[in-house]
Order: structure tokens, then sequence, then C-alpha cells
């Protein structure tokens, strides 16, 4: 299988899953929070979260992150990604994914821009540097690194 068509993978599986388990580090040690994102084409992935999370506060300190994505936990039908990357908060709203995560959430689509950050939350993006996929129907216990240039 080429490297398109792994991409390709990588995507169906962040347009089927809803959560990341997101790993930080900080002066405590590692931290694990789930959070629900919404990606774009270039896999790079969108959430909200209150600053002064403690996965939040990591990430201002040291934007090394890392996440596991899982769209089907079915041992013969496992399809889940592992992913390393770099995070950064952003400043302002972000009215298409706005949208698109509160569908996601299951709540009422806004109306406004920056309505969903009304309550104190700010955006956040993970920029993967390296992605490996698991796809079990396709290739076993084998992952499949993915290149993103």
């Amino acid at each position: 299988m080429n490297n398109d068509e792994l991409k390709k993978l990588v995507q169906e599986v962040l347009n089927d899953a809803h959560l990341i388990s997101l790993g930080t580090v900080d002066e405590n040690g590692v931290w694990v929070a789930d959070v629900i994102y919404v990606p774009d084409e270039h896999f790079n992935l969108y959430w909200i979260s209150m600053p002064q999370a403690r996965h939040s506060q990591a990430i201002e300190r040291n934007g090394k992150v890392a996440c596991t994505v899982t769209a089907s936990q079915q041992t013969n039908k496992e399809r889940a990604l592992q992913i390393e990357g770099v995070a950064e908060k952003i400043d302002g709203p972000l009215f298409d994914y706005e949208k698109k995560l509160e569908a996601k959430r299951g709540l009422p689509v806004p109306q406004a821009e920056g309505e969903i950050l009304t309550k104190g939350h700010s955006w956040y993006v993970l920029k993967p540097t390296k992605v490996e996929l698991i796809h079990s129907e396709l290739f076993g216990y084998e992952r499949k690194s993915v290149q993103l240039a």
C-alpha cells in the first residue's frame, strides 16, 4: 500500500473517531486528558479546553505532545492512530471548526463566531510530526508509518 493510500486511511480514522487521548508532560510528570477534536485535511487536530486545565498549562510550557485516536476497538477490526507532534494555543475564534466541533459533540451549531468560547475556553491545535496507523483488518499487528510530507 502506498503512502497516499495510507493517508486516506488516516483521514478515515480521524473522521470516524471523536476523542483523542492527549499526553502531555509537566513538572509533576506525565498526564493524559481526553478531548473531542476536529481534524483538517493535513491531519492537524483542533479542540477547545480551559487554559487553566493541567494539559493546557503543560502545552504552554512544552508543546511536545502525543495522542492516540481510536475509531474501532474490536480486536480483529481495530483502527487507530498513534500521533506525535507539537501543540499550541490559538487565540481567537475559528468559526468553521466551532460548527464542526459542536456538531460532533451533538450540541446545537453555534450561530455566531466565538460563541463556544464564551465560557473561557480557548482553541488548541496539534500539528503532527509522526503518525502511525493501526488497521488490523488490513495489516494485522503491523503498524504502518505514514509519511506526512
